[in-house]
């Protein structure tokens, strides 16, 4: 894809490679043919050029003033011609939209510890909305004209670009993003992006989005991380709904945070937590958040339901808790700091 900054700045480059060497043969000129010194040959170079009008060095003889037409006539030209790019430039728009495009660069390469996000869909919007919510940095990666002018307004990050091709990840930063989601129309779309993320950084954290049937291998094999299915999730959900509604609508509206002050959140207890060594009764999460740990999820990946409350807290336990949001949010602080959830070291 051509990048219309470097287009416009190799151009602004080899108009001033050009004014330099019009200064020059000017000034050279002056020298050879009048026998000025280099300073008023360039100083007579230079009120030529630009037509302002003052008085000559020294008089003129006649090749003298034949040079003199010579270099107006260029000079004339030279300048008509910057001033209608430029014009054109202001006129269109395309200032504007370069500096834009600089900037939001400068921002990308400056940007570490990210998710990408391909795509803005239904799907895209909802993931970007909660990562947002939870001072997550993200990326949107999208094709859609119409979208990245939504996306620009929104004051979302973004880039636009087709997520296949290698080197638009690059630009979203994938070789310094945390993570990557990719959630685009078509699955066969998914499976390469996931390849060829897997391939520029071997670390991501991958999530993607799996429509047909079978596609969930492939993008397994491909290396995502965690493929998710919104037919099938959708499905379940609704079998849930007959089954047992109200424990389905409390989940729904404890991990959504929703229409109720109640909420659901998964913390990692990283090395240095004061946590570490205590069991769940003296640990103060009970006492001092007032928040319910329902499970506990060990480095392992052993599961823990309903520990008990002589369970030993251990370094990168993920801990599963229930409680009022502003509490979540206090004690995602206490652990992280300022970025809560953005700085959990377990986040994928």
């Amino acid at each position: 894809m051509k990048n219309p900054w470097v287009s416009t700045t190799r151009h602004v480059v080899l108009l001033a490679v050009l004014s330099v060497f019009m200064l020059g043969f000017g000034t050279l000129g002056y020298v050879v043919i009048q026998g000025f010194s280099p300073l008023d040959a360039l100083y007579m170079t230079v009120i030529t050029l630009t037509t302002v009008g003052f008085g000559e060095v020294v008089p003129l003889n006649e090749t003298g003033r034949a040079f003199t037409m010579v270099l107006i006539l260029m000079g004339a030209g030279f300048v008509a011609y910057n001033l209608a790019y430029f014009t054109q430039l202001l006129l269109d728009g395309d200032l504007l939209e370069l500096y834009r495009r600089r900037k939001l660069k400068t921002k990308l390469e400056t940007l570490e510890g990210h998710y990408i996000v391909c795509g803005y869909g239904q799907m895209g919007q909802i993931i970007v909305r909660e990562l947002a919510k939870n001072k997550v940095p993200v990326v949107v990666l999208e094709t859609d004209e119409t979208i990245v002018q939504r996306l620009r307004e929104k004051g979302i990050l973004h880039y636009m670009g087709n997520a296949i091709e290698e080197e638009n990840l690059v630009a979203a930063g994938i070789a310094k993003a945390r993570g990557l989601v990719s959630v685009v129309n078509k699955d066969t779309d998914n499976v390469f992006i996931v390849l060829t993320a897997r391939d520029l950084n071997k670390d991501l954290f991958i999530c993607a989005r799996s429509s047909a049937s079978g596609t969930e291998k492939k993008l397994l094999k491909a290396g995502a991380n965690r493929v998710v299915s919104p037919y099938a999730s959708g499905a379940l959900r609704i079998a849930h709904s007959i089954l047992r509604p109200t424990a389905t609508d409390f989940l729904e509206l404890a991990s959504s945070g929703e229409g109720m002050e109640l909420g659901m959140g998964e913390i990692c207890l990283p090395e240095a937590a004061g946590l570490i060594g205590k069991d769940l009764m003296h640990s103060g999460i009970r006492n001092e958040f007032d928040l319910i740990i329902v499970a506990i999820k060990r480095r392992d990946g052993t599961m823990i339901y309903n520990p008990s409350p002589r369970e030993v807290l251990e370094a990168g336990d993920t801990l599963v808790a229930i409680g009022p949001r502003e509490n979540l949010d206090r004690f995602s602080a206490e652990l992280y700091g300022e970025k809560g959830l953005a700085g959990n070291p377990c986040l994928a």
